[in-house]
């Protein structure tokens, strides 16, 4: 009986909605970022609910109609897990759980799940463990009387089952020694950039699952973790590369991700710090992803919350090998030219002709285009580490020849 009980939980119903500010094709594309979440996190999502309304429901974020619609169809095929697009309210998680008696995650819970199940280091276990008990203060009470709801699977790994019993008191001891241990872990982490001397720094930015890691194992040689799905890398990598006769260091950084848990940015703060000190941005993008240009978006704007949208960026576009375009046939009168359409030609001569410098297309996969991302990187490092050893200056003697 435990074990069907165990395997029903890992099946879930995606739930989302369509508002002023959130049209149909956004909360679509929302939906398939949130069924790949819950693939990462080891769910299964077996069917969609969605609601138009003009804003969610105080109580429940879904009406009265449809959560009984949602209720009905988990009763009735075994579901053991509700997972809502949008962070949910204290109060909606306790009132949508004595409607659906199953377990409810939000979008943010997801997330950080899923960090909890990659952190491998300390201080990644640290900052996900902090996330998600500053996550779970105003929603103890929840899970305070819910012990009997509470099962293993997505959503219930970290400090989840073992801060169950306490009360807030202990919890926000525990928070403030997390935060005690990580500003330690951020004084050490201090000292190693520091003794790192003056070298140039390059930060690898991006979307989750844009082929970061790909990249700095081509580049830099190394062996780090990658893999197709999100948040694959946690702790932040940092590894010497020399191209051509400049060494410099290169930085593989976590993935961000749209509505990114305010909680993660907070305690991946020693994590960002990398990308505020590096003195080059390579913003990684998946070209093949229909919604790349909402990802650099998002992007932009969590570098510009931790303070780095000003900095030498250069604009890294990704897995062209796998590109692809639909085709007008043409004998179609009707059918007008858009995105979908777009080769990587055209693709080349529309806003990313206008960033100030080239854009970057390249495969890290099938190391297509590698040497003049090389060369250009090498340029841009160059530029940088003149002005920090004019001194060197005899060592471009080779490129003016």
């Amino acid at each position: 009986m435990v074990e069907t009980r165990e395997a029903i939980s890992e099946k879930a119903v995606l739930i989302g909605i369509i508002t002023q500010h959130q049209n149909e094709k956004q909360s679509d594309e929302y939906l398939d970022e949130l069924e790949f979440l819950t693939l990462t996190a080891g769910g299964v999502a077996v069917k969609r609910f969605v609601q138009k309304m003009e804003k969610p429901n105080p109580k429940t974020f879904l009406g009265t109609g449809k959560l009984e619609e949602v209720r009905a169809y988990i009763e009735s095929h075994g579901i053991g897990t509700a997972i809502f697009d949008d962070e949910l309210s204290p109060a909606q998680l306790r009132n949508i759980e004595n409607e659906l008696d199953c377990k409810v995650l939000d979008r943010t819970n997801l997330i950080l799940d899923i960090f909890a199940g990659r952190a491998q280091t300390s201080s990644a276990k640290a900052q996900v463990e902090l996330a998600q008990c500053q996550y779970l203060l105003p929603r103890l009470t929840r899970l305070w009387t819910h012990l009997d709801k509470q099962k293993g699977g997505i959503g219930m790994r970290g400090p989840g089952e073992t801060e169950i019993e306490t009360d807030r008191r202990i919890i926000r001891e525990k928070i403030t020694l997390l935060k005690k241990k990580l500003a330690t872990i951020d004084r050490q982490m201090a000292v190693q950039r520091k003794n790192r001397g003056k070298m140039v720094r390059v930060s690898l930015v991006g979307y989750t699952n844009v082929g970061k890691s790909t990249l700095m194992n081509v580049i830099s040689k190394s062996d780090v973790f990658a893999e197709n799905k999100l948040f694959a890398t946690l702790d932040t990598t940092v590894r010497k590369v020399v191209i051509k006769n400049i060494p410099f260091l290169m930085t593989d950084t976590v993935g961000f991700i749209r509505k990114l848990p305010t909680q993660l940015v907070e305690s991946f703060k020693s994590t960002l710090d990398e990308v505020r000190e590096s003195d080059l941005l390579l913003h990684v993008v998946d070209i093949c992803h229909p919604n790349f240009e909402d990802h650099i978006a998002s992007v932009n704007k969590i570098l510009d919350e931790i303070g780095s949208a000003n900095k030498p960026t250069l604009m890294v576009f990704n897995k062209i090998d796998a590109y692809t375009h639909e085709t007008i046939a043409e004998d179609d009168l009707i059918t007008e030219k858009s995105k979908i359409h777009y080769t990587l030609d055209d693709w080349k001569k529309t806003w990313m002709n206008d960033l100030g410098q080239e854009s970057l297309f390249i495969s890290a996969l099938n190391k297509d285009n590698l040497e003049d991302f090389k060369d250009k990187v090498y340029e841009e490092v160059k530029k940088i580490h003149i002005q920090r050893f004019p001194y060197n200056n005899f060592l471009y003697q080779d490129d003016l020849g």
